[in-house]
């Protein structure tokens, strides 16, 4: 898949998922803008791309003026945003009566309130050039729920609900707009999973192996791609066979 001059957006992309999301859409010929809270990782993130073109931004993507800022600035570095890739995300798990107010705000802050934020700027220059895609990192979560996450779970399907939405504004203006589910993917939390906890969950996937972010990874790459020319309001699970 080709994205040869091609500007792409990922927040959260220092690391992890979001990190191997920028790195699939910088092999693929994409200029990345990658932003993250902290500016010198996210610059450093930058930096080790496949392509070198690239660049990281310090942003908090629940600062409403941060991100219009960040935006701009991003627009006039590489003079356009043809892809976004919301993929900035937090947790703060507890059962419901141990959820502080706080905990509740910062999640869906970040998760969700961030994604609109990133998309409300974003999108305007998609809409003149009549070409964009977004695409929502939400979570399998946020379809079936999970105990001890109910306001991740609440972020999440939001962000199905943002998603099916905002497609019907935007596909007039050739915007495109979907979400990538993942399930459980190999990261330093799921690592962190050892004996019959760890043979449970792997009994509950089909797959019977934790997912790699280079699978999310080609699901986003392909919902970035004229490839998907005639999908929106989507949205594509990659968890192994685990939600049926």
């Amino acid at each position: 898949m080709d994205l040869s001059g091609k500007v792409a957006v990922v927040t959260g992309g220092s690391r992890g998922i979001g990190h191997a999301i920028a790195q699939a859409l910088a092999v693929a010929g994409a200029k990345v803008a990658i932003l993250g809270r902290d500016a010198p990782r996210a610059q450093a993130a930058a930096h080790a791309l496949a392509n070198g073109a690239a660049r990281g931004y310090g942003c908090d993507v629940a600062d409403a003026a941060r991100v219009e800022t960040t935006i701009a600035a991003v627009e006039q570095d590489f003079g356009r945003i043809d892809v976004v890739v919301n993929n900035a995300g937090t947790t703060r798990d507890n059962l419901l009566f141990r959820i502080g107010e706080d905990d509740w705000d910062t999640v869906i802050d970040t998760n969700l309130k961030g994604a609109f934020l990133v998309t409300k700027h974003a999108a305007r220059g998609m809409i003149k050039r009549r070409w964009g895609r977004i695409v929502n990192i939400t979570s399998v979560v946020g379809i079936y729920g999970n105990k001890g996450q109910s306001n991740y779970t609440a972020s999440k399907a939001g962000l199905i609900g943002f998603t099916k939405s905002v497609s019907k504004e935007l596909a007039s203006r050739n915007v495109l707009v979907n979400a990538v589910a993942p399930g459980f993917i190999d990261t330093e939390l799921t690592r962190a999973i050892h004996g019959d906890a760890r043979a449970a969950l792997l009994a509950a996937i089909p797959l019977g192996r934790l997912g790699q972010g280079s699978d999310v990874a080609a699901a986003v790459l392909f919902l970035a791609s004229d490839f998907a020319s005639y999908i929106t309001g989507q949205v594509l699970v990659v968890d192994g066979g685990m939600v049926l």
